[in-house]
């Protein structure tokens, strides 16, 4: 070859590798970019720890973050009529629940757990002890408004269920719209106790604090999420994650007296890495591709035969999560993941030709002379494990195997060997059947153990547990079900795998 045509050559190659890793590159998810500042709405107690961050994040990338503060319940309603903004962050759950319940938050994030405690000034002048003192005629006492800030909330749950409330209610000088403002007042001198965040009155030296029985137990989680209307969410996810980060936001919830939640290891775009089972394939490709694209997140998958999976597991390969094809396999690894749980299920079907001309009716059938039949490898997937039950259960197994003209890795192997015409009949799942039934008949089987249950966990040492556990709830959203349902899934309720 001459040298010119060596060079020719050498630039189209080139041309192609580099037209290649474009093509890649936009696939991937970048960097998100804020079209604007974000703006973040926040229970006053929690200030301190979220105003260190939203400068930390300033600082670090650029992007302006817009606090304003006040009672969860307050800042909710306006939410609910402004229909404006990024991010909310409550002081506890029952806003989130309520929240969610009117369609205002999205994906949530946990940050950390506040206790309620009984503040009084340092050196408690009063010399209060308990709730009795609190009803003294000449104890001074304000609350948090139980209608509409978090701490309210969580002194009216705990009282009532000391019977203790009704008589405090009534008694109580005054009734605060934020922590912040109780946690001044017993500065101040203006009320002689309050019942505060334990988080709140470590941020103020001029206050104590004192056990009080009633409260021993109850706690709040806070938690920040993304507003349903936001318009930047790929941009909000990011700083919540960075928010809710063990080596990131949550130094500065724990500097400033805050039980943290366990946080993520940060990472600008994360990348993490999803074992699934072939037979999930159709019905979960779309909304990982979504789930990607909101969350600014890369998840490399890798699908194979369940058997193949879990020696991989076995031999020390540590996925961040895995959704196994029945939960039979997953057991066999349970130990490297935290509880699974249990997203769907399908039925194994036999699959012949159209019209079915061998006249097969049932899984005896598949011993008869004659015929061609399929099965999947019992080592190498769960759809063959589950086969091999099946058969051994109703003593055909040996029988049948005698006549197996094809043991493959998937359920999609032996579907392309049946439409080729090389098979006969073929066991599969109900979902690898679903997509060619124009020119394939199915055979329902009743026998027990002839049902799959695919379950879906995250990994004991995954750097990413909490965007692991955003992918689970995004995989059992009404849409996902839905995408499930078409391809021959059957939705399971939450609920943990034995």
């Amino acid at each position: 070859m001459s040298s010119r045509n060596s060079i020719l050559w050498g630039s189209i190659v080139a041309v192609i590798l580099l037209v290649g890793l474009l093509a890649l590159n936009q696939r991937r998810p970048g960097p998100p970019q804020a079209t604007r500042a974000l703006t973040v709405y926040c229970a006053a107690g929690i200030k301190v720890p979220v105003e260190a961050v939203a400068k930390d994040y300033e600082r670090e990338f650029g992007i302006s973050v817009q606090l304003q503060y006040g009672g969860s319940g307050t800042l909710l309603s306006n939410l609910k009529v402004a229909r404006r903004g990024d991010l909310f962050v409550a002081a506890d759950s029952s806003f989130i629940e309520l929240g969610r319940s009117n369609q205002l938050l999205a994906e949530v994030l946990p940050l950390a757990k506040l206790k309620p405690v009984l503040a009084v000034a340092r050196g408690n002048p009063r010399g209060l002890r308990g709730i009795d003192d609190l009803l003294r005629p000449d104890v001074r006492v304000a609350l948090g408004n139980p209608e509409s800030v978090a701490i309210g909330v969580a002194t009216r749950r705990a009282l009532t269920h000391a019977g203790k409330w009704a008589p405090l209610a009534a008694k109580t000088t005054v009734f605060k719209p934020t922590v912040n403002d109780l946690a001044n007042d017993v500065k101040l001198g203006s009320v002689d106790a309050a019942i505060l965040w334990d988080a709140t009155a470590h941020q103020y030296p001029e206050i104590e604090t004192l056990p009080l029985p009633e409260l021993e137990g109850f706690t709040s989680d806070v938690a920040v999420s993304v507003l349903s209307f936001c318009d930047q969410p790929t941009s909000a996810l990011r700083f919540a994650r960075y928010l809710a980060a063990r080596d990131r936001g949550l130094r500065h919830f724990s500097a400033a007296g805050f039980t943290v939640a366990q946080g993520d290891r940060w990472t600008p775009s994360p990348e993490v890495v999803l074992y699934s089972g072939t037979v999930n394939r159709t019905a979960i490709e779309e909304t990982l591709g979504e789930f990607e694209t909101r969350e600014g997140v890369r998840v490399t998958r890798v699908y194979n035969g369940c058997g193949i999976l879990t020696a991989q597991i076995k031999a020390g390969q540590k996925p961040d999560a895995y959704f196994a094809c029945d939960v039979s396999f997953m057991n066999t690894v349970a130990q490297v993941f935290l509880p699974s749980v249990d997203l769907a299920e399908t039925s194994l079907v036999l699959l012949v030709k159209k019209g079915n001309p061998s006249r097969i009716t049932g899984l005896a059938d598949l011993a008869r002379a004659g015929l061609r039949v399929g099965l999947a490898q019992e080592k190498q997937s769960a759809l063959g494990a589950l086969s091999a039950r099946l058969l051994q259960n109703a003593g055909l197994w040996e029988a049948v195997l005698a006549r197996v003209s094809v043991q493959a890795a998937t359920g999609d192997l032996l579907v392309n060997q049946i439409r080729s015409g090389s098979l006969d009949v073929v066991l599969v799942y109900a979902v690898n059947a679903s997509q060619v039934l124009d020119s394939l008949d199915t055979i329902e089987l009743k026998e027990p153990g002839s049902i799959a249950i695919q379950p879906y966990a995250i990994g004991r040492d995954s750097e990413h547990t909490q965007l692991m556990a955003r992918l689970l709830e995004t995989l059992e959203t009404a849409e996902s079900r839905g995408r499930f349902e078409k391809v021959g899934f059957r939705s399971r309720k939450r609920g943990v795998s034995p």
